[in-house]
């Protein structure tokens, strides 16, 4: 498999992939008039973007979605609505992240050589390696991530995948957090087949590292998904904010680490060959497509029934065996073709296509397109 077609896809659809549990950036205040700034091209721009070296700051990133996603328990950050996290960094690899939730709160901080995981409400502490934030976040509830939520890590996965299928234009200048930004505009070429507009990413003009990205679809000038900060305060940070100690009284556990076993690696090889992922397409019409195990299936049905009714699916699960496919049929709409059958997930930035026998097609395309690709699925 082309790598390059791989690393294209993940980060394309990983960002626009809503029906997957997605969220995105939301719109900073705006102040004052837009400021003068030096011209400065598209392709500089970008460039600028992508070996921009990282800085020290820290920060609000207010998140607000609108992609039609149900409600997820817990993980406001990937539903639709707003919501917000802290994040600081030293700029050499320590990270602090805090996610509230009501009456508690998440807290990832790694000191450079170890990374801890705190959650006040269930008052329990997770050690793990140093380097482990890309693992964490964007939820940080130790669930495998589906895309990074700081604008500036997205916004550059976002410029590196797409520029390629992009027309890309600055479209004047702005204010996010207080900072004066250039307005990257990356706008899919007429031979696209993609539901979306634009997206939009806001490039600090001093150090070019983006503090917002929009994403907007076709037929409404209403971002479908927004991320960006705040509040920024770029330079040195407080050390303490990078020390951790666990809370007297806390639980804390050091998930073990170990080399993989023969059996391991057989059972790992044989269920990435029953899934057998495939790249169709390139682009913004990328589609990522898959054989999903039941196992997996059932998490997805767990997570959109908690959304539409939490109570009901806690009864089921404890009183009578669930139905997956039934579930999943709830959260869309039965289609047909030569292909077989399934259900199809719609969101404002893309879809997912779930066949009855397990097959998988999610990308920020059409009905159509992803009805072709499923059936190209093996």
């Amino acid at each position: 498999m082309n790598r390059r077609r791989v690393t294209v896809a993940a980060a394309a659809v990983g960002v626009v992939a809503g029906a997957t549990g997605l969220g995105l950036l939301a719109m900073p205040a705006g102040a004052g008039p837009a400021p003068v700034l030096p011209d400065v091209s598209a392709e500089a721009l970008v460039e600028s973007v992508l070996n921009a070296k990282p800085a020290a700051f820290g920060g609000t990133v207010d998140v607000d979605n609108d992609l039609g996603i149900p409600a997820i328990a817990g993980v406001p950050q990937l539903s639709d609505g707003a919501s917000n996290l802290r994040i600081w960094t030293d700029g050499q690899g320590k990270v602090r992240v805090q996610l509230p939730g009501g009456d508690s709160e998440r807290t990832f901080v790694d000191d450079g050589q170890t990374a801890w995981l705190w959650d006040s409400a269930e008052q329990t502490v997770t050690k793990l390696p140093h380097g482990s934030f890309e693992q964490a976040h964007p939820d940080l509830s130790g669930e495998p991530k589906a895309a990074p939520t700081d604008p500036v890590t997205l916004s550059r996965q976002v410029v590196a995948a797409i520029q390629e299928y992009s027309d890309v234009t600055v479209d004047g200048t702005a204010r996010v957090a207080n900072r004066p930004v250039y307005e990257l505009v990356l706008t899919p070429k007429p031979t696209e087949k993609t539901v979306l507009r634009e997206v939009r990413v806001a490039v600090d003009s001093e150090l070019r590292v983006p503090l917002r990205v929009a994403v907007l679809t076709n037929g409404t000038d209403a971002p479908a998904a927004q991320v960006g900060f705040s509040e920024l305060a770029v330079g040195p940070q407080d050390a303490s904010l990078f020390a951790f100690t666990p809370p007297a009284g806390a639980k804390v556990t050091e998930p073990e680490v170990d080399a993989p076993s023969a059996e391991d690696k057989a059972a790992a090889e044989k269920a990435f060959t029953e899934a057998n992922p495939q790249v169709i397409g390139e682009g913004w019409d990328v589609v990522l497509a898959a054989r999903v195990p039941q196992d997996a299936l059932a998490g997805l049905a767990e997570a959109g029934q908690q959304g539409q009714d939490q109570g009901r699916w806690q009864d089921r699960r404890q009183g009578e065996d669930v139905d997956v496919q039934g579930l999943i049929k709830q959260l869309g709409k039965q289609v047909s073709g030569s292909w077989g059958s399934g259900t199809l997930i719609t969101t404002r930035v893309g879809g997912v296509l779930i066949t009855d026998d397990g097959r998988v097609a999610a990308g920020a395309v059409p009905e159509q397109v992803l009805v072709d690709a499923i059936g190209q699925v093996k």
